[in-house]
């Protein structure tokens, strides 16, 4: 409910995707119906040791830095499948634990069919090539516009 409240006003959203060890992230605003891809020091958070607690901990406070620094007011992550041909594995869960357990950040899983039927009522109305983002930051791109959009018209439904 937070974020429909907010939409018209001011929203920034991280859009998370996981892949492997690697947590690829792209931050979006929303504000006044204008979308913004503010600058955003990290493209990319990798866990370099896959048994290390330490280094989990590490992953964990950086990414809570990360959004702290930049006000996010939600984090959202495309849910990946538990099992069949494109289930995540078990250092994608562990790192989307990581995140969802840190305190005071606000988390979202969107399914995938959510962020393609919420693609398809709003499509994305610049090229992908014109954003400056990296090819590996499309797919959590894709699931914070579509995160935003949702939101916008889940409100105005309401």
């Amino acid at each position: 409910m937070r974020a429909s409240s907010q939409i018209g006003c001011s929203m920034k959203v991280c859009g998370v995707e996981i892949n492997s060890n690697d947590v690829n992230v792209c931050l979006l605003s929303l504000t006044d119906e204008i979308f913004e891809l503010p600058d955003f020091r990290s493209r990319r958070l990798t866990l370099t040791d896959i048994n290390s607690t330490r280094e989990l901990r590490y992953f964990q406070q950086t990414f809570a830095k990360l959004m702290q620094d930049y006000q996010v007011d939600r984090v959202v992550i495309r849910q990946r499948p538990m099992k069949g041909k494109f289930a995540g594995g078990a250092v994608g869960f562990k790192l989307e634990a990581a995140i969802e357990l840190i305190s005071d950040l606000d988390v979202f899983i969107m399914s995938t069919t959510d962020i393609k039927e919420s693609l398809k009522r709003n499509p994305i109305q610049i090229d992908y090539a014109e954003t400056d983002l990296k090819v590996y930051q499309e797919v959590a791109f894709n699931t914070a516009y579509a995160y935003l959009m949702k939101d916008k018209y889940a409100a105005k439904d309401a």
